[in-house]
């Protein structure tokens, strides 16, 4: 897994301009069954990919947290959002919160969450490629395919499955 992360974001950068395209087309022309397609994807791919022999999103990225991931997450650590807020995270440029640092404060040497059950929508819907309506997130999965093998596989099948 170490040499495959280590190729991922040379591997995207090769494959940008022809996913972008893709991606350009798929957007004025997105096929019927592209969520059921999108699904059935990002199955496949999951039945063979561990997130926690990678965990790389944790490692590189950081999640944006909602007001509502904050007040639950609060709410597990038994202290005001205000408190965790000022412990973990910071507004950035777009005045989302986001993490403090990465790796994410909460991934584990072992590649656990340590607030799984609790942890940021963004988290629990990462890498998106299940999500409807997939073409309108085009340039988050450009991004994505750098991070994620998995989402980089899932683009590289969907390129194969529906031809544009």
């Amino acid at each position: 897994m170490d040499l495959e992360l280590e190729q991922l974001p040379q591997k995207a950068r090769e494959k940008h301009a022809e996913n972008k395209k893709f991606f350009s087309k798929l957007k004025k022309r997105p096929p019927k069954d592209l969520d059921y397609t999108m699904q059935e994807l990002h199955h496949a791919e999951f039945q063979r990919t561990d997130c926690l022999t990678c965990a790389n999103c944790c490692k590189t990225t950081g999640p944006l947290f909602t007001n509502a991931d904050i007040e639950r997450i609060a709410k597990y650590f038994k202290v005001k959002p205000s408190e965790f807020v000022d412990r973990y995270l910071r507004v950035d440029e777009e005045n989302d919160y986001v993490l403090q640092e990465v790796p994410c404060t909460f991934l584990g040497a072992d590649n656990y969450c340590s607030i799984y059950e609790v942890r940021p929508k963004a988290c629990r819907e990462f890498p998106h490629t299940d999500r409807k309506k997939f073409q309108q997130i085009s340039n988050l999965t450009l991004k994505n395919v750098a991070i994620c093998p998995a989402a980089f596989n899932i683009v590289e099948e969907m390129k194969k499955r529906i031809k544009m």
